[in-house]
């Protein structure tokens, strides 16, 4: 028997109540093609794209996760923690988005239910704002949400990543106008009421800058420091004698002519290993040594990591 369509005015997520009122029965409901992630609410499934890293899965489970919430969301809430800096697309390690972070204020009662991780704020304590038809916690509260939550290196993460302005290498041309939240945007909310993790935030905060552009970088910066090496420059251009543009570095100590590049997947494509090779090739006859790391150096074995950039500083 084949199957009925459901409305076209539902979406791909809805309310169970709007659904019957839309005359769709309890039968159809059960559907194989639908998900009952949360109580009250369901999510048409999508066909799993076996193409996308973990990150990206995990990203696209959240906002399914999301959507079929929303519907069933009460009035005045909103998202909060590592599900707010998910929708500000801020850098958090995996494994904190399998539950939804829901905040209402006080003295509301907050949301129980299966997935859902409720908390109350008190007023003042919390900005909300719209992100796309979804109330969020704004992006300085988001952040100091996330005390208690992270380790000390990730909380600096998500603070350079608050103060970032995009720029294209080689010339500063913002890709956009502002940070998500300025340092003093990120004072303020730390203080805005007792905080979880409040020391590990100040802390946090100093150690914050606003060059790194991903949070390898901001680890590996970190790693070197608390190694007892000096704090390497972020987003560094590099010209020639001539003035000719060399390439940008993640980080680098000009001085001595020392870069070193973080090298996710991005670089894996050819496209980007044919730039790369021009690069290096350029930063080499200019007398610059370029220390490349990955994720298991600077994740699994930090220590190696510090050993190849303090050799290259001592040559």
């Amino acid at each position: 028997m084949p199957r009925i369509e459901l409305p076209t005015s539902l979406g791909d997520a809805f309310s169970v109540a709007h659904a019957r009122s839309a005359g769709v029965g309890e039968g159809r409901l059960r559907g194989s093609d639908l998900e009952r992630r949360f109580h009250g609410a369901r999510l048409r499934v999508a066909p799993a794209d076996g193409r996308l890293t973990p990150w990206e899965r995990e990203r696209a489970e959240l906002q399914e996760s999301i959507a079929a919430y929303l519907p069933v969301m009460p009035a005045g809430a909103w998202f909060t923690g590592p599900t707010a800096a998910a929708l500000w697309g801020l850098p958090l390690p995996l494994g904190l988005t399998g539950d939804l972070h829901v905040a209402v204020a006080y003295p509301r009662t907050p949301p129980r239910r299966l997935g859902v991780r409720g908390t109350r704020v008190v007023p003042g304590m919390a900005g909300v704002v719209d992100r796309g038809g979804v109330p969020v916690a704004d992006p300085a509260t988001t952040w100091a949400a996330l005390g208690g939550m992270l380790l000390p290196y990730d909380l600096v993460a998500v603070a350079d990543a608050m103060l970032r302005v995009p720029r294209h290498p080689g010339g500063y041309r913002p890709a956009r106008e502002r940070p998500l939240a300025t340092r003093d945007e990120l004072a303020a909310a730390l203080i805005a009421g007792r905080r979880r993790g409040a020391a590990d935030l100040r802390r946090a905060l100093t150690r914050a800058r606003t060059g790194a552009a991903s949070r390898p970088e901001s680890w590996t910066r970190l790693i070197l420091v608390d190694a007892g090496l000096p704090e390497p420059d972020l987003d560094v251009d590099v010209v020639g004698e001539h003035g000719e543009f060399l390439g940008c570095l993640d980080l680098a100590y000009p001085r001595h002519r020392v870069g070193i590049e973080y090298e996710g997947d991005g670089h894996l494509t050819r496209p980007q290993l044919e730039r790369d090779i021009d690069k290096y090739a350029a930063l080499g006859a200019a007398g610059w040594q370029i220390i490349r790391l990955t994720s298991h150096l600077v994740f699994r074995v930090p220590n190696e990591a510090v050993r190849r950039v303090r050799a290259a500083l001592e040559r």
